[in-house]
């Protein structure tokens, strides 16, 4: 910026006051105040619409970078799912062979393992507490030992 002085100022005001006579002078610094303040709402108006316009990139940036990691999200839950389907297409023979469906009888089991694999806990599933009782509460104690 253009730093003005307070000297510089005063010495302004006397060459506009000999330039113009002291009839002019008024309008003259009404018009120069105008034209200031259009320069300045002008530039405020510029800097803000580009203001704006960095804060629209920056935010289209965002919404990109989260569809990227939301499809590299989607990718790999589709690869888990695969997985999954594929551990049951796999796990399903044995299962079929452990409900004696007919198909596993023509493939050659015989009735006894079937029937053991019925009752032994379904180990595939993760229930590996489905042969145990549940007990029921007691009576229920007093935390400090009397009733």
């Amino acid at each position: 910026m253009i730093e003005i002085s307070f000297g510089k100022l005063v010495l302004l005001a006397l060459i506009a006051l000999i330039v113009l006579g002291p009839e002019k002078l008024p309008g003259a610094a009404r018009t120069a105040g105008a034209l200031l303040r259009r320069m300045r709402s002008g530039w405020d108006d510029v800097r803000a619409e580009v203001e704006r316009e960095l804060q629209i990139e920056e935010i289209k940036r965002a919404a990109r970078e989260a569809a990227a990691k939301a499809e590299a999200a989607q990718g790999e839950l589709d690869a888990t799912l695969a997985q999954v389907r594929d551990l049951q297409n796999a796990a399903s023979p044995v299962d079929a062979a452990a409900t004696g469906e007919p198909s596993a009888a023509i493939a050659g089991s015989a009735a006894a393992p079937a029937a053991t694999a019925a009752a032994e806990p379904d180990r595939a599933t993760g229930d590996l507490f489905a042969d145990t009782a549940v007990a029921a509460p007691g009576p229920r104690e007093s935390p400090h030992g009397h009733a």
